[in-house]
């Protein structure tokens, strides 16, 4: 007997995990699961210490949002237990985040969270509980194929997470199921307030959880002091227009907050971390067309590659035409559109388009951008 979460089980004799952040949406996956009839428990991860000045409802994973989860767990009577992954996410994701920003890069600590805490140590967790499947609340859609697993972009584009879970492996997929991945955002609130949740109105998570009120500077400046260091403001010819008072200040792609003169707009060209400089340059000196990638992840096989596939360089950015080389555990990527604003440290994700939708291919890291208007 084939179950709707695809195992061959009955429903009442399958153990599912549920990832409940104390969120809306992992709250209705919890409700869905419970109202089929699985057997579910509640798994809430604390992953770092929530200060007071954070805004409520907006971050995940903290001291609020695990009480909201315990209460939902209540409410569906579902076991349910908190499992304390500071140290974990510290390690794995914090301290990489400072790393990142601190090089000149533009992290993205979710995306490094998935593949960590979440998929892997959770993951691990959820089998050793002989759990037959964990689920999430993200919205991507999962579509089994002559046996195996595959990943797609979700229903509702406006929500959809699979940029954000590049990273995650086949025997993960295998094991994972997504719910929402086939329902909008507004069917999702409909459903917790048709299960009476206490989460039905809470707003989304917005800020990275562990920075407060999205105050990147306060978190670097709290472990690498040292990129707050003065430097050069430069044109693109290498000339002096100005100094900053640290690197960590800027984005690649950033307009506001530069305080040089000119006629005409200036953006952050290149952030240069060992020579402590920023350089800025007019807006179409931001387009590029090459970028190398590191720490590849392929979902399915190379031959999709042989032809032109779509890339996304941003999780809100649009899909782009390109065509990937790899190179071992590495790759290059010829955009074959105009794209501004990519930076080292952010994901690139491969995507094919078939009957079904938009195929996940893979991704990696991007760890250097080729722009030819920067002189040598």
């Amino acid at each position: 007997m084939i179950n709707t979460l695809g195992i061959n089980k009955a429903k009442k004799d399958t153990n599912v995990v549920v990832a409940m952040s104390g969120g809306v949406d992992s709250s209705v996956v919890a409700g869905l699961m419970k109202e089929e009839g699985y057997n579910v428990k509640g798994i809430t991860l604390k992953l770092y210490n929530d200060t007071k000045n954070s805004k409520q409802g907006r971050q995940c994973c903290a001291g609020q949002d695990i009480l909201d989860a315990k209460r939902v767990a209540e409410q569906l009577d579902i076991e349910h237990k908190v499992l304390f992954y500071q140290k974990n996410f510290k390690s794995e994701v914090i301290d990489t985040f400072i790393d990142s920003y601190s090089a000149g890069e533009t992290p993205i600590p979710c995306v490094q969270c998935n593949q960590t805490v979440k998929f892997r140590d959770l993951f691990k967790y959820a089998k050793n509980l002989n759990a037959d499947a964990l689920i999430t609340g993200h919205y991507v859609a999962r579509v089994k194929n002559s046996g195996k697993a595959f990943m797609y972009r979700a229903k509702d584009t406006n929500r959809d997470q699979s940029y954000f879970l590049f990273g995650t492996t086949q025997e993960q997929l295998d094991y994972l199921r997504f719910p929402l991945g086939e329902i909008e955002k507004t069917e999702t609130r409909r459903i917790a307030s048709k299960l009476k949740l206490n989460v039905a109105e809470k707003p989304d998570s917005q800020d990275i959880c562990f920075v407060p009120n999205g105050d990147y500077a306060s978190v670097i400046k709290k472990f690498r002091p040292e990129s707050f260091k003065s430097g050069n403001i430069v044109n693109l010819q290498g000339e002096k227009l100005g100094n900053h008072e640290g690197i960590i200040n800027y984005t690649i792609g950033q307009r506001k907050g530069i305080k040089i003169s000119n006629s005409d707009p200036l953006y952050v060209v290149n952030i240069d971390a060992k020579k402590n400089t920023i350089t800025v340059g007019p807006k179409k000196s931001l387009i590029i067309k090459n970028i190398k990638l590191r720490d590849i992840n392929i979902l399915g096989s190379k031959n999709n590659f042989e032809n032109i596939v779509k890339i996304k360089v941003r999780s809100t950015g649009k899909l782009l035409d390109a065509k990937i080389t790899f190179q071992g555990k590495e790759a290059e990527v010829e955009i074959l559109e105009e794209e501004t604003g990519i930076s080292p440290g952010q994901a690139c994700v491969f995507y094919s388009k078939d009957e079904i939708g938009d195929k996940v291919l893979g991704g990696g890291w991007i760890h250097k951008t080729v722009n030819k208007n920067l002189s040598p």
